[in-house]
């Protein structure tokens, strides 16, 4: 892929990908998007149901949660840049529900051509690592997200974050549980907030 090309040039040559056998299901690719040029980023790990059907990531539930977070942390949704290690919706028909299943190490593969190329367009300060298939597609190993979680790495020209998947809060069924995650999640964003203030000052 050139270095030329623009985020809006990589989209749309994204929607005819064929690098994996994602495509035959989905309704279509799901590309990221947001600023260009931000200093942040966030990689999940697939479109849900309502990306797919939309075009668009993270406008589903955990979408909405991770909006109410980044408000909390003080940073702007439209100043960052929100993609997925995988651009197709993988999922298995139940009824009429669409229930998520997760994407294999080979289905991450073959997509992690196109989060490359996002990233050296972008070239992002800090990426954050929403789960272990992101962290698994940045950092090129087998990553567990308990062990791991809250820590940065240092990953070429940016720093890598890691953290939970938003989705993985929604799915706790004790109201207790989900609410102390939440917290927990809301402070990591502060330390990312934290973080990169402290390297646009260097």
């Amino acid at each position: 892929m050139s270095k030329r090309l623009t985020l809006e040039e990589l989209s749309v040559a994204a929607r005819s990908c064929k690098g994996c056998d994602l495509y035959r299901d989905a309704t279509q690719t799901v590309f990221g998007e947001g600023e260009d040029k931000a200093s942040l980023m966030f990689v999940g790990e697939q479109p849900g149901d309502m990306e797919d059907r939309q075009g668009r990531p993270f406008v589903g539930p955990a979408g909405r949660l991770l909006d109410k977070v980044l408000a909390e942390a003080r940073i702007p949704r439209e100043q960052v840049y929100v993609t997925n290690a995988v651009k197709h919706f993988k999922f298995i028909q139940r009824g009429k529900r669409r229930l998520h299943q997760k994407p294999l190490i080979r289905q991450v593969m073959a997509c992690r051509p196109w989060l490359e190329a996002e990233i050296k367009v972008i070239q992002p300060k800090v990426i954050v690592l929403l789960g272990a298939t992101a962290a698994q597609a940045i950092l090129g190993r087998s990553v567990r997200v308990t062990q791991e979680r809250g820590k940065f790495f240092a990953v070429d020209s940016h720093q890598s974050f890691i953290t939970i998947h938003p989705s993985a809060i929604l799915r706790l069924r004790e109201s207790r549980e989900r609410e102390t995650e939440y917290t927990r999640f809301a402070a990591e964003m502060k330390l990312v907030k934290r973080k990169l203030v402290q390297l646009k000052g260097r």
